[in-house]
């Protein structure tokens, strides 16, 4: 339900993030720039690039994330009283696991995302999700849908633990200390919150996977220009600066905090309906 909001925002980001690699030596350019741009060569249509892909990753990754969350986050309350250390845990623990078991459909993401913005003899052409899938599957073998695996799973373990463990924390902060205890109110506030915390500090996670999903090797050694997450992180510090590794923010934090506003709202909207159709 959320992802149906974002992905437009997604596929901006991705593409923002992207455009300096993919044209060196031009002027970056402004977030509102390049939504003109991109709608006026691509049709707001293309924004939609990839949601077949975003849509099957948020099945297996935002549902085991948040599932696993709160499963490993009750069996410990169990042995220890939940605190914010006890959420960070399980925020971690549970993001990376998720990452795990959707980087295949990440990779594709990424990819149907940004292929009609490629040169059109550099296009993969990709015509939907399944297709993506098994050419990547066909073409480059398995492996591929693991390339940028490292960032992504870096990238969600810190989700886990500032998005879900420090939602779940200021939810119980705004209702204790705040006195925010309308439900809707108190959702807004506190993912709101955690959204803003990890779109800062996710977002070189983010470059590094996006780099390492979208990368050739080299025509002539073979080689893949980047090829684990503190070196990729690193060489583009060192080639662009270390503010290049916040490229598209804008996007990307509409896209966190949007996702993580519409996510938990439906998440509670749902958990609400469904303990009354249950009981």
């Amino acid at each position: 339900m959320a992802w149906l909001v974002v992905h437009p925002v997604n596929t901006l980001a991705i593409r923002l993030n992207l455009h300096t690699l993919q044209n060196p030596g031009n002027v970056k350019v402004s977030f509102v720039s390049y939504v003109n741009q991109t709608i006026k060569k691509s049709g707001v249509i293309s924004l939609y690039d990839g949601l077949s892909a975003g849509l099957l990753r948020q099945v297996f990754y935002a549902t085991s994330r948040l599932g696993l969350f709160e499963v490993f986050r009750d069996e410990l309350a169990k042995v220890r009283p939940t605190d914010f250390y006890s959420r960070l845990f399980c925020g971690v623990t549970s993001g990376g696991l998720a990452a795990l078991i959707s980087c295949p459909a990440e990779v594709t993401l990424v990819r149907l995302s940004n292929d009609s913005t490629l040169p059109i003899e550099k296009r993969r052409n990709y015509t939907g999700v399944t297709n993506a899938f098994t050419r990547i599957m066909r073409e480059e073998g398995f492996k591929a849908f693991f390339s940028g695996s490292g960032p992504f799973v870096n990238r969600a373990m810190l989700v886990g633990a500032v998005q879900v463990g420090t939602y779940d924390q200021f939810r119980d902060l705004y209702r204790t200390q705040y006195n925010i205890t309308h439900e809707i109110t108190n959702v807004f506030a506190a993912s709101m919150t955690s959204g803003i915390i990890y779109s800062v500090i996710t977002m070189p996670f983010e470059s590094a996977k996006n780099r390492m999903a979208f990368q050739k090797p080299d025509p002539v050694t073979k080689i893949l220009p980047y090829r684990g997450v503190v070196q990729t992180i690193a060489s583009i510090a060192k080639s662009e600066g270390v503010f290049s590794l916040w490229a598209g923010f804008s996007p990307y934090y509409l896209r966190c905090g949007g996702h993580t506003v519409f996510m938990f709202l439906s998440v509670e909207w749902l958990r609400r309906h469904m303990n009354a159709y249950f009981k």
